[in-house]
């Protein structure tokens, strides 16, 4: 094919437009020329369909006629190898064939041809194109002039699309001579002529062009035109501009529109009537003002999407140009004469935004943020001061103008949008709407540091300048004064009403803990805040207009400033308020006040039912945020809100019961309604009740609701649906089901729910069962951890539950094992017995068999074995009921290298280590220096388990580190010389002032002289002369004779024997005593059971903790033998005395076990006052003095109290050295009982970085129980806990000598 013919041009013609035409959106989208050709050049990498184009097959087709003989030729040739080896290089023969078919003539020929031909085919198309266009533009005059003769009825509005527009490009001549056609005196249809060729034309072409400056202002010009068809012509060129084009164009086009609105409003003085009459948007000049200012507020909204790409001039001018526009004041002639008020720019951008949506988002970026306070500050603060002196201006006419402003705003929020459009606003609703928009403007101001700084403001008709707090009692007053809704529908949220407004307001500040500051926790805002509850309890009437709306919204205002630290301590502390007796009392005060009155339906106000259920449930929320803390209940406590709360709350239960079933024929929905209002109210009732359980002190007061059992239900029941304690709690219930387990009535209460059950069946399901929604080719994979991640949660609310003894003693306290001969495949334990039967006293192949994750299995119930036996009293109950150390010792003999001969190596896995480490935390007491725990991970090198095994007792001596021995004798020291310096006869009033600064001067110097008889001898004098002042003797002397043969015939319990043991074993390590201590210390503590019993109260109780005597061993009886270094009866003696002083009740804690001489109803809770007053005032003094320690115990689930339990009833055995328990005792003896609050506080101080740390790692519970206190020494933190006594000694001194009273 050397030359086309006439029909194949056409032909070729035809197919390269129709490639044109499928390709046409790449190259209109390309920015230049270059671009287009290089999208062109590149077709076939870009576009799958390049070889399916007809003008491609062409081509092909083409080439392939052109050059097939060629390229057959030169392949038979090269195939002949003449010169190329075919087989060299996969692609030679290919490069071969093309370098010769490019250098024959055929293919020269066949360039040329194809190249004039397209020159050909391009040309003609082009010159139809250039024809197409001109007849293009004769049919756009023409359509042009009809439109002329029929009154330019163009009907454009601003929002149409400029999209589908098409235009050409425009030269400078072209646009100089449409600006001179622009110009006001041109007639109107040259005009629109010019506006219709403006709008085809690319708007940076007319931005660039030299006349713009001219342009400009004939723009703005046929913008002001009276004419609609000019003005809405130049709003469809300014809307395609925004569309379409870049910052640097757009802002000139706002920034003109800007401008030209703000000539309209300076020079046309346009007003608001009065009365009835309002604006109707349909006249002429309203409608083209409200286009225009829609256009202007639907950019402001857009473009912060991204004016962040460009320079910040260009924002600023557009927000600089914005604020000009909002902030002008039209002349003050039509506000001074009364009768009618300007129309501001303000009135219409509130009709089209009222929310100020476009200045939220200006406000929401930091970039532009910075630009519109640092305008509002130098150049348009009178923003703000119209913003304000409109929100005032409402508060001052509100109250006249209620039930108008009422159905104001219904109106408002009824608009239908629609082919029934409003077409007339009146004045007061615009007004209303500037409210509105200035509430939301301020709103976001006070949102952010720097908006708050812009106050005080100075308004007009006020003295004194307006100051953020002014601001805010002023909304609040707003908030007063809502207008009661018109409308009966309940379901219908006025969303523009001013409380709505105000509310969201308010709980935005509050979510800010700097706003909230500055804003909320101010005197002024609380008074406002309680001024009508104040008013209510004095018996006068409030000046509300709904009252039970404006107490609810003041109650969810209170709630959230008592969330936090800042507004508790306001709520508690500041003592400014007046109350009814007309004395100064705290915002607390007055909220619990008004609680109990609302319960006790004492207000006439409030007296309907469903009214009193919503204002009461919201007041005891409040109350709730202050008594759910240590230092709210201390405050709330007097009042005894928990017994008001469980009045209410039996009343309303004995009702819901009474409430009628349903019958035919009667109102349908009454009683249902008032059933559901009813349980609802005992819900809130139960959950308020609950939330007294988040403080030792608090849990005691649940307890003795006799709503505790209910609470715990319902606790549970929230629990497992995984929903959130309250809407100002950050986390769920993991504290409180630990601070409710540390208790028997707590955790009976659990199990009766079926907590315990539901944790049990879950942690057997993660661990035998697996998830059911993962299929078999999806396995799990293998735990690296010793507790698997999936079930670490569970882990751990596990050693929440058993932490405490009483829990233990509860839950396995006379349990048997099961024990089975068989164990189903699909049999689930539901139980603690259970569970420690199956994955813990795994001592058969039929238990080992019975699961399927052995080892995975089983060491979880290990590691939960050696938690449970880091506290001793429930060490001793496992092994005297279920002999755990026999049958570790067991596995461990069964696990070596030859089983059947009995001899063999120990295998050593992971298995035999876990069971090693617990044999050996089970058999040796002592603190960090006076024993050697093997570790669990094996090491690096030849040897890599260098801790012993062993499979049967005695212990190795590796793991009992010697220690010196101790010297008995005297020592001399200026305590030891004071103490035998004075004789009981010569002791006065200030001998014990004088021993306490002995001691802490001794103690802080030379500590380590207060240890054997130094330390014996000042316990027993200091005790000896406390007891002998009726001052300081608490409990009445105990008429016991230490003699009888009963004491020695008497027998002790198993718990006992194991106890008294493990303290013989201790006392010799610690070369203390002699080999034969045991008979004397088992005397010992039979004379300790017998005096405690005489004291003991007759109780009737199911709870295994008051069935007899005190359930586990007696570790301080054990303490003071040691002390004594065994003679019993020095021992014995010091006891008796202690038994008379208030530390015996705290540092003694069998002492108080079902005592006579606490109250009746507390003696049967079995709640000891260890837990109810020390661990409450641990708690409450961390909080203030160790803020970290405390958030990382909320954050991980655990509580001091139960750790503080612990270590006290243990005497802190296995955490400290001897001689650091020695001086705890010492201490709490000599300085007081308070001591041991603040040693707990002390402690856990020290240990703050640990717990920070292993808060981290999700282990804070385990490294807390199994450590032990590394570092700590009483001396060096005795002048710490002298501070914490004299800030805090009159509130915990006062409460430990309330103990034998009853509880409030």
């Amino acid at each position: 094919m050397s030359q086309f013919s006439a029909e194949a041009e056409a032909e070729l013609q035809s197919l390269l437009r129709q490639l044109l035409k499928s390709i046409k959106d790449r190259i209109s989208g390309a920015p230049s020329i270059e671009c287009a050709e290089e999208i062109l050049l590149h077709l076939e990498e870009t576009d799958k369909n390049f070889h399916n184009y007809e003008f491609v097959k062409y081509l092909r087709q083409y080439v392939e006629s052109s050059l097939g003989a060629v390229i057959e030729e030169e392949t038979e040739s090269c195939a002949r190898g003449e010169g190329y080896a075919v087989g060299s290089v996969q692609d030679t023969l290919v490069h071969a064939v093309t370098r010769k078919t490019r250098e024959s003539g055929e293919y020269k020929q066949m360039m040329q041809t194809l190249k004039n031909t397209m020159m050909v085919v391009v040309e003609s198309l082009i010159n139809k194109f250039e024809e197409d266009q001109l007849r293009k533009e004769e049919m756009h005059r023409e359509s042009q002039h009809q439109q002329s003769n029929s009154h330019y009825t163009d009907n454009c509005s601003d929002s149409d699309s400029s999209f589908n527009q098409s235009y050409a490009f425009i030269k400078q001549e072209q646009l100089q001579v449409l600006a001179e056609k622009l110009d006001p005196s041109r007639p109107k249809e040259v005009r629109w002529e010019a506006l219709q060729a403006l709008c085809c034309a690319p708007p940076s072409d007319v931005l660039s062009c030299e006349s713009w400056s001219g342009l400009r202002r004939n723009l703005s010009a046929a913008l002001a035109d009276p004419d609609p068809d000019l003005s809405d012509k130049v709003l469809r060129f300014f809307a395609k501009t925004f569309s379409c084009s870049p910052l640097n164009v757009t802002r000139e086009i706002y920034t003109s529109l800007a401008k030209s609105l703000e000539s309209d409003f300076l020079y046309h003085n346009l007003s608001l009537p009065t009365g009835s009459a309002g604006i109707d948007v349909n006249r002429q000049d309203i409608t083209r003002l409200l286009k225009q200012m829609r256009l202007m507020n639907d950019f402001q909204k857009e473009v912060t999407t991204f004016w962040i790409r460009h320079p910040e001039k260009y924002m600023e001018e557009i927000i600089e140009s914005t604020f000009s526009l909002l902030s002008i004041n039209p002349e003050h002639g039509l506000e001074t004469q009364g009768s009618e008020k300007a129309l501001k720019p303000m009135h219409l951008i509130a009709l089209l935004d009222i929310k100020a949506t476009w200045f939220k988002k200006w406000m929401h970026g930091y970039y532009s943020r910075t630009v519109v306070f640092r305008l509002l500050e130098r150049k348009y603060k009178s923003l703000i001061v119209a913003a304000l002196q409109q929100c005032i201006h409402y508060y001052d006419s509100c109250d006249p103008v209620r039930d108008e402003m009422a159905e104001v705003i219904h109106s408002m929020e009824h608009q239908h949008i629609g082919t029934a459009q409003r077409t007339l606003y009146t004045t007061k609703e615009l007004e209303y709407m500037y409210f509105v928009h200035s509430l939301c403007v301020l709103g976001r101001l006070l949102m952010y540091t720097n908006g708050r700084k812009l106050f005080p403001v100075t308004v007009w008709k006020r003295k004194d300048p307006v100051s953020l707090t002014d601001l805010v009692v002023i909304l609040i007053s707003i908030m007063y004064q809502h207008p009661k809704p018109p409308h009966s529908d309940s379901s219908h949220a006025d969303t523009l009403s001013p409380t709505t407004l105000v509310m969201e307001l308010l709980r935005t500040l509050g979510d800010r803990t700097e706003c909230a500051v500055e804003c909320l926790y101010q005197t002024p805002v609380i008074e406002t805040l309680l001024a009508p509850i104040i008013t209510l309890l004095k018996g006068k009437q409030a000046k509300l207009n709904s009252p039970e709306t404006t107490l609810i919204h003041i109650a969810d205002t209170l709630a959230r400033i008592a969330t936090t630290e800042r507004g508790l301590s306001l709520f508690l502390d500041e003592r400014n308020l007046v109350s009814g007796e007309g004395e100064g009392i705290s915002a607390a005060h007055v909220i619990v006040q008004f609680t109990q009155r609302l319960l006790a339906k004492e207000l006439p106000l409030l007296r309907n039912a469903e009214t009193s259920y919503g204002v009461s449930g919201a007041f005891i929320f409040v109350c709730r945020q202050m008594y759910n803390t240590c230092e709210g209940l201390q405050v709330l406590r007097p009042y005894g809100l928990h017994e008001c709360i469980a009045a209410a709350w039996k009343k309303t239960s004995s009702l819901s019961e009474r409430i009628p079933t349903p019958v035919p024929g009667a109102i349908p929905g009454t009683s249902s309604q008032e059933l559901q209002n009813v349980v609802v109210w005992e819900e809130t009732l139960l959950d308020n009740l609950l939330n007294f359980a988040a403080t030792p002190k608090g849990l005691l007061l649940l307890q003795q609701t006799g709503a505790i059992n209910e609470c715990v239900t319902y606790m549970f029941s929230r629990f497992t649906k995984k929903l959130q304690v309250s809407r100002c709690e950050k986390f769920g219930y993991g504290v409180m089901v630990t601070q409710v387990a540390a208790t028997a009535p707590g955790v009976v209460a659990l199990h009766s729910s079926g907590f315990v059950q539901a944790l049990v069946v879950e942690i057997w399901s993660v661990l035998e069962c697996g998830r059911e929604d993962v299929r078999v080719v999806h396995p799990m994979s293998t735990p690296m951890d010793p507790i698997d991640r999936s079930c670490l949660k569970l882990f751990l609310s596990l050693v929440n539950l058993l932490s405490s003894p009483h829990a233990v003693w509860e839950l396995l306290g006379q349990q048997p094992l099961p024990n089975k001969a068989e164990y189903n495949l699909r049999e689930m334990p539901t139980s603690i017995t259970d569970l420690i039967d199956r994955l813990i006293a795994v001592n058969s192949d039929v238990k080992i068999h019975s699961l399927f994750n052995y080892e995975q299995s089983h060491t979880f119930g290990l590691r939960l074995l050696s938690v449970m036996c880091c506290n001793l009293d429930s060490l001793l109950l496992l092994e005297s009921q279920y002999n755990i150390s026999d049958m570790l010792l067991q596995c461990q003999k069964d696990n070596i290298t030859d089983p059947s001969s009995g001899e063999g190596d120990f295998i050593i896995d992971g298995l035999s280590v876990e069971r090693n480490h617990i044999l050996v935390r089970m058999s040796v007491i002592g603190g960090p220096s006076e024993r050697r725990l093997p570790l669990r991970v094996l090491q690096k090198g030849t040897d890599p388990y260098p801790w012993p095994m062993f499979s049967s007792y005695p212990l190795p001596k590796y793991y009992i580190l010697n220690l010196p021995k101790t010297t008995r004798g005297k020592q001399d020291c200026e305590i030891s010389a004071f103490l035998s310096s004075t004789k009981n006869t010569e002791r006065d009033g200030s001998w014990m002032d004088t021993c306490r600064r002995q001691y802490c001067k001794v103690m802080t110097t030379k500590s380590n002289i207060v240890s054997g008889n130094v330390l014996a001898d000042l316990l027993e004098k200091a005790v000896s002369y406390l007891s002998a002042l009726p001052s300081e003797r608490f409990f009445p002397p105990a008429d016991y004779i230490a003699s009888g043969s009963g004491i020695k015939t008497g027998s002790l319990s198993s718990v006992d024997q194991l106890g008294i043991r493990a303290s013989l074993r201790y006392g010799r390590h610690l070369n203390l005593l002699r080999d034969n201590s045991e008979q004397d210390l088992c005397l010992l503590m039979k004379h300790c059971q017998e005096l405690l019993s005489q004291q003991r109260a007759k109780l009737t109780s199911e709870l295994y903790t008051l069935q007899g005597a005190y359930p586990g061993h007696d570790w301080f009886v054990s303490t003071v033998f040691l002390i004594m270094a065994g003679d019993m009866e020095r021992a014995l003696r010091l006891l008796l005395h202690l038994s008379t002083l208030l530390t015996s009740a705290f540092l003694w804690p069998a002492r108080l076990h079902g005592s006579v001489h606490l109250p009746m109803e507390i003696a049967q809770s079995s709640i000891h006052p260890v837990y109810s007053c020390t661990a409450h005032y641990v708690e409450m003094l961390l909080k203030t003095e160790v803020p970290l320690v405390f958030s990382a115990f909320r954050m991980s689930g655990f509580t001091p109290s139960q750790m503080c339990v612990q270590w006290l009833g243990q005497c802190f055995w296995n955490y400290l050295d001897w001689s650091e328990i020695c001086h705890y005792v010492s201490t709490c003896v000599v300085m007081g009982p308070d001591y041991q609050v603040y040693m707990c506080v002390a402690v856990l101080k020290h240990l703050q970085q640990d717990i920070l740390q292993h808060t981290q790692t999700q282990d804070l519970q385990v490294f807390l129980k199994e450590e032990p206190i590394q570092g700590f020494r009483v001396s060096n933190y005795l002048e710490y806990m002298e501070g914490l006594e004299r800030s805090y000694r009159t509130m915990v001194l006062t409460d430990m000598n309330n103990i034998s009273q009853r509880v409030r």
